[in-house]
């Protein structure tokens, strides 16, 4: 039986950890915010409920 090859899992890890970083230091040149993956820009804890309609 063959045994694992951690070395080049090690580098995959690695590889991908560069990338990651590459793009998130892109994404700042660019200006954007780095907003987490579940949040949209735009969104704001402003009015949550519309305003209640008067009763008279």
């Amino acid at each position: 039986m063959a045994t694992p090859n951690y070395s080049y899992e090690k580098r995959q890890k690695e590889l991908a950890k560069k990338k990651k970083k590459e793009e998130k230091l892109k994404r700042k040149a660019e200006g954007k915010p780095d907003l987490p993956d579940d949040e949209t820009p735009g969104e704001e804890g402003g009015e949550a409920t519309p305003p209640a309609d008067p009763v008279s």
